[in-house]
């Protein structure tokens, strides 16, 4: 990323409110600033995470004062309607966020950073260390949404993934914009073990995983035993818990306007299952939109990372590997499951409901 502070920061906050080419790529709360960068349609569709990966070389940006650009977007010309796509990890949302763009008119905002940063400052309202009074919050949260909804002149609706940690902060969001209508995806219990397992993926399993026993721990379960004792088996059950029980929230919260998606239903019928996707969110669509979808080359590609080939039976492959290479790893997360269950009303609940997921 290049930068030259205060021309490229002036340039940027006078087409921050009537254009998505300039994109909040990160908030900092404690020195009330935010990271403003360049960018354009075509690196959005590209783009699997809104994240520091979206800061290569050449890329033009400057930190601004948050007051600054408040006041830059008191009002946004362009706003289109503005819904999201929750999930639990590694089930298949990104692959549901690209064949939305099939529809035309779709602008996808995958996994923004200062969301991720925006979820953390929720966590701490009302505590010692929050830089953020309440007000101010949800003042933060209202600017990011209008923000969000900003959309080209094809676009007609805007489409944001959350990234997998961020699902707790859906109710407060689905709280400030009415209009807003979700989706969230998830699997039972046992094939999100299998395929976390076969990743090994040390963010989720190990990265995330303080925040996530933090999370379970205010619904009040028994923190113990502590992260250092749990097997990568254990681990991957207590991340499946702890997402599963803000989808839960999250449908309580949203009533109608959230949708609960298993994606090992919606791959046994892409077809219906985008339609349902794409009428549930309201986005514009015409007759052959969901058969489109169905046959789309993104089907035949990894979503996160379209360089490499990956197809619904390739991923049924890579189930039936990790259920026979980590089956002990496996059943140790699921028999983590039954005593947290047996220990804990809520939890129980959370399991049963989710494990129930037509």
């Amino acid at each position: 990323m290049t930068t030259n502070p205060q021309p490229v920061a002036e340039a940027l906050l006078s087409r921050v409110a009537g254009s998505p080419d300039v994109l909040v790529q990160k908030i900092d709360v404690s020195r009330d600033a935010a990271l403003l960068v360049a960018i354009d349609q075509k690196t959005y569709r590209a783009a699997s995470f809104l994240d520091d990966r979206v800061l290569t070389a050449g890329v033009q940006g400057a930190w601004v004062g948050y007051g600054r650009l408040a006041a830059s977007c008191a009002a946004i010309p362009n706003a289109r309607p503005l819904h999201f796509i929750f999930h639990a990890g590694h089930v298949g949302s990104t692959l549901i966020s690209r064949l939305l763009e099939e529809a035309g008119g779709v602008l996808s905002l995958r996994e923004p950073l200062s969301l991720r940063l925006i979820a953390d400052a929720h966590d701490v309202l009302g505590k010692p260390e929050s830089f953020l009074s309440e007000p101010a919050f949800f003042a933060l949260l209202d600017l990011h949404l209008r923000l969000w909804s900003r959309g080209y002149s094809d676009t007609t609706a805007v489409v944001l993934k959350a990234t997998s940690i961020c699902g707790r902060l859906a109710p407060a969001i689905l709280s400030r914009l009415s209009s807003a209508r979700a989706i969230y995806v998830n699997v039972r219990a046992e094939p999100y073990l299998a395929t976390l397992l076969a990743g090994q993926n040390p963010i989720d399993l190990r990265g995330h995983a303080p925040e996530r026993i933090r999370r379970l721990v205010s619904h009040g379960v028994d923190s113990s035993p502590p992260l250092h004792a749990l097997s990568v088996g254990e681990l991957a059950a207590l991340s499946w818990l702890v997402e599963s029980w803000s989808a839960c929230d999250a449908l309580d919260a949203g009533g109608g306007r959230v949708a609960a998606v298993n994606f090992d239903t919606f791959l046994g019928n892409v077809e219906d299952g985008i339609g349902r996707v794409a009428q549930h969110l309201g986005v514009p669509h015409d007759a052959q939109f969901a058969q489109r979808a169905a046959r789309s080359p993104v089907m035949t590609r990894y979503a996160k990372a379209p360089e490499h080939a990956y197809t619904p039976d390739l991923r049924a492959q890579v189930l039936a590997q990790s259920r026979a290479q980590n089956g002990r790893e496996i059943n140790q997360g699921l028999l983590w499951l039954e005593r947290t269950a047996r220990a804990n009303a809520g939890a129980a609940a959370i399991i049963n409901r989710t494990n129930g997921l037509a």
